[in-house]
């Protein structure tokens, strides 16, 4: 069956993301109210992407854009491959700091493409869209969250990625701290090593469990349901200042950890009215999002 396009601008809404959540490795994430906005429209030929906000004049804006590259293999699975795309990127979410800005960016790609295929829900429904993301982002935690919202657990079968997602309770209320400095994920793994004792991995089965029934159920127990140890500790090298941040805020009772690969300090539970974390950082409340992505037609 031949594949139509749509005319006219889509928009999509993503929301940042924060994975791990302490010792959740690679399977937990929440999803924050804070979001990206993509509009995105065919055209007759050319790449066209502008950028406003967090990235502007230094993200790609030709087909090295990473919204590009989502929706060009979105495309490919979708039968088309349209001439031209005119893109406006509306960004809030802070760039290479452990808030989910790449996996944001794939999750806006691949609804967008598929948004601008007549047919495209039915072309690839949304158990396809996670496991395209999470094809393209190289693991599912951050992007199983922004699609899905709320808590989510993510886990990957032989024919890929799967998730769920999870009411959290309402006195979660998360806290970031965003420093100026960046860091990528790439040099963050590197830190690990290729195999950990048992009695880590024991840990933390353990304490992801009891996340999840803290997040959900029970915040009184964040504080000992985020104990990690086998991640945080080997990356704190790389971020000396992360780790003594987390450290600080975990002596003062607050259930903090390290937000996905870093350098983002992520609080779940309230954090002292006095409390300074100095002026190397940004503090900024944020609520649990519970939408997930969420795609419109026309532009803002």
């Amino acid at each position: 069956m031949p594949t139509t396009l749509a005319s006219g601008p889509v928009r999509v809404r993503v929301p940042a993301t924060s994975a791990n959540l302490g010792p959740g490795f690679d399977a937990l994430g929440l999803a924050l109210g804070l979001h990206d906005d993509v509009t995105a429209e065919v055209t007759g030929g050319g790449v066209r992407v502008e950028v406003t906000g967090e990235g502007a004049g230094e993200l790609p804006s030709d087909e090295r854009h990473l919204v590009v590259t989502a929706m060009r293999a979105a495309f490919d699975v979708l039968g088309a491959q349209p001439a031209g795309l005119a893109l406006e990127c509306a960004n809030r979410i802070p760039q290479a700091r452990g808030l989910g800005s790449s996996s944001a960016a794939i999750v806006a790609g691949v609804l967008a493409a598929r948004a601008l295929v007549v047919d495209g829900g039915q072309r690839l429904d949304d158990d396809a869209v996670l496991r395209l993301a999470a094809e393209l982002e190289g693991h599912p935690d951050n992007v199983a969250p922004c699609l899905l919202g709320g808590f989510t657990i993510a886990w990957t079968e032989p024919t890929g990625a799967r998730a769920v997602s999870l009411p959290v309770a309402p006195a979660v209320r998360p806290t970031v701290f965003v420093p100026g400095e960046r860091g990528l994920t790439s040099v963050a793994r590197a830190a690990l090593p290729a195999v950990v004792p048992h009695a880590d991995a024991a840990s933390n089965a353990g304490r992801a469990a009891l996340l999840v029934h803290a997040l959900t159920a029970d915040p009184a127990l964040l504080l000992p349901a985020t104990v990690d140890r086998l991640h945080q500790d080997q990356r704190a090298p790389g971020m000396p200042g992360t780790a003594k941040l987390v450290a600080e805020l975990r002596e003062a009772g607050v259930a903090a950890v390290v937000s996905g690969a870093g350098p983002t300090v992520l609080a779940l539970s309230g954090v002292p009215a006095g409390f300074e974390a100095g002026t190397d950082w940004r503090r900024r409340e944020l609520p649990t999002d519970v939408s997930g992505a969420r795609v419109f037609r026309g532009r803002l």
